[in-house]
């Protein structure tokens, strides 16, 4: 298994960790990316280990808790051996203050998130989403607040615009406040528009990127293919709602290239999309899904091994995105 910094911080993770939004899947929305009960989400924490793969992701809003329960649960035991990421912002409940990144708020979350995970401490808490009711002091120092408790270790943030990420740094700054160590963003071969703001900002920053979905929504698995109708998967069952809408020419073209580059290396289109991923600058760690255990190992093995000069070229000719402006005025 190979290590990386996460982002700005000494902590060492894998280039993989295990996002378990697919744990739970207790409501209408989450049932679509997956049903994974405890025993199930034990074995594939056992083939995670297996492989040095110890740091999973969640969030509290996945199943509305439980995902984390079930992580928790299938963690008992082995706490002590893994890393653990969860998320607060968005909405848990009916109430007013049952959302958002207030203080109020975010002690809840923090304090029902340990109880469903069943531990002592969180090792990274994000930031879900960027809450614009709420000032950026009052987040921040409520978060430094929580690391000097020791419930949780690390800081970082998901989904903010780049202004939004600079802000909070150059609040925490001024006031000696804990800083974002890390930032999780979507990135993939079919959405690179983190390239052009925020990509820029965590190099000059010196953070890092946790990939999120890296396969597009899983158009990037293979079973997406041209002339042929969508096979059974997260797509068919309605799991892509929410996604960026993407033209259908294009994603065939795409996952044209993906086939051609599989069959020469002799792995798979996901892997080959993942591996790709891991070849960009500021990526310190790639979040994937799994339904089963055949789709974990099939991911699992998208390390170990480096596209060619060749292929990443090929890549990223074809999906190389437009700049916007003003970044395409230095390039005229």
């Amino acid at each position: 298994m190979e290590y990386r910094r996460l982002g700005n911080s000494g902590l060492r993770v894998p280039v993989l960790s295990l996002g378990t939004g697919t744990f739970g899947g207790t409501n209408e929305f989450f049932q679509r990316w997956g049903q994974t009960d405890v025993k199930e989400a034990a074995r594939l924490i056992d083939i995670c280990l297996d492989r040095g793969v110890n740091f999973f992701d969640t969030a509290n809003v996945y199943s509305q808790g439980a995902s984390e329960e079930v992580l928790g649960a299938a963690l008992k035991g082995r706490r002590e051996k893994t890393i653990i990421s969860t998320k607060g912002t968005y909405t848990m409940g009916d109430g007013p203050n049952e959302r958002g990144s207030s203080r109020f708020h975010i002690q809840n979350a923090v304090h029902d998130s340990l109880k469903r995970l069943g531990t002592d401490y969180i090792d990274v808490y994000f930031m879900h989403g960027f809450d614009s009711h709420t000032p950026v002091e009052e987040t921040l120092r409520t978060l430094d607040n929580l690391v000097a408790s020791g419930k949780i270790r690390y800081i970082g943030c998901s989904n903010f615009a780049a202004w939004q990420l600079m802000k909070s740094l150059s609040v925490s700054e001024k006031y000696n406040f804990e800083k974002y160590v890390i930032f999780q963003g979507y990135y993939s071969l079919i959405g690179r528009d983190y390239e052009q703001e925020l990509m820029p900002l965590i190099k000059d920053q010196n953070m890092g990127l946790m990939v999120w979905s890296p396969l597009g929504w899983g158009r990037l698995t293979g079973k997406i293919k041209r002339n042929q109708p969508p096979v059974e998967g997260r797509i068919q069952s309605g799991g892509a709602v929410g996604s960026p809408p993407i033209d259908d020419e294009y994603l065939f073209m795409v996952v044209d290239s993906l086939e051609q580059i599989a069959t020469e290396t002799g792995k798979t289109v996901s892997q080959v999309a993942i591996n790709w991923l891991l070849q960009q600058d500021t990526i310190s760690n790639i979040v994937i899904g799994a339904r089963n255990e055949q789709q974990l190992i099939q991911n699992l093995d998208a390390i170990g091994w480096n596209l060619s000069s060749t292929h990443l070229t090929q890549l990223d000719a074809i999906t190389k995105q437009k700049l916007i402006y003003p970044h395409w005025v230095g390039e005229r």
